[in-house]
C-alpha cells in the first residue's frame, strides 16, 4: 500500500513539473509563428494592389486572373469558405505543394512580411467579390 502511495506521490509531483515547463506562448508568439500580422494590423486594399502586382502577378496575373504560369486567384476554388486567409499566409511563408491546378509548386517567397501577406489578401478578396466570389 505504501509502495503504491508512494508512484501516485511521484507521478503527481512529476505530471507537476511537467505542466509548469509547459508554458503557452503568448498570442502575439503564435500570430509570428503562423506568418501572421500583429493583432492591430489594418489591411490597405491599395497597397495590397501595389504588392501583389510586384510580388504575386508574374504568376497569377496583373488582376489575380492567372497566367501561363500560376492559377487565377479570383475563382471560386479560392474563396474564403475553401482557402481561408490563413491558407495565404502559409502558402506565402512555405509555399504550396500543386493540388488544385497543373501550374506546379508554389515556392515560399521569404521576402514578403506577414503584414505585407495581409494587404495582398484584402486586395484579392475585394477582387473576388467584384467577381461575385463570396
Amino acid at each position: 500500500m505504501k509502495k503504491r502511495r508512494f508512484i501516485i506521490a511521484g507521478f503527481l509531483v512529476g505530471s507537476a513539473v511537467l505542466i509548469a515547463g509547459c508554458e503557452q506562448p503568448n498570442p502575439e508568439q503564435l500570430r509570428q509563428q503562423q506568418h501572421l500580422p500583429g493583432a492591430d494590423f489594418v489591411a490597405n486594399t491599395q497597397q495590397g494592389e501595389d504588392l501583389f502586382r510586384k510580388n504575386c502577378a508574374n504568376c497569377h496575373g496583373d488582376a489575380a486572373t492567372g497566367t501561363n504560369q500560376g492559377p487565377p486567384l479570383v475563382h471560386k476554388v479560392y474563396n474564403p469558405g475553401h482557402h481561408a486567409d490563413l491558407a495565404f499566409h502559409r502558402a506565402a511563408k512555405n509555399g504550396v505543394k500543386q493540388h488544385h491546378w497543373h501550374f506546379g509548386d508554389m515556392p515560399p517567397i521569404p521576402a514578403v512580411s506577414p503584414q505585407q501577406v495581409g494587404h495582398i489578401i484584402a486586395y484579392v478578396r475585394r477582387e473576388q467579390r467584384r467577381a461575385g466570389i463570396r
